[in-house]
């Protein structure tokens, strides 16, 4: 597992994240404060405070560089 802080503050930037996320085949959850939620739900992201940096845990094996990659227009 891998985790990064990222930061969704546009409804823009949920839906792209989420369309980027969904082409993998792994799990991810996004951690803010003692809550935790699956970062392909479109519904459970506008659950959380976006106005924050959020933590990503990426429960990948392998392609971890590719995943990461796809991620740095949302990573800090």
């Amino acid at each position: 597992m891998k985790t990064v802080q990222i930061t969704l503050n546009s409804i823009d930037k949920v839906k792209a994240f989420v369309n980027d996320i969904t082409k993998f085949d792994y799990d991810f959850d996004l951690v803010s404060g003692r809550y935790v939620i699956d970062a392909k739900s479109i519904m459970g992201i506008f659950s959380l405070d976006l106005s924050k940096p959020i933590d990503l845990n990426i429960h990948a094996t392998e392609n971890i560089d590719s995943i990461i990659e796809s991620l740095k227009p949302y990573m800090e």
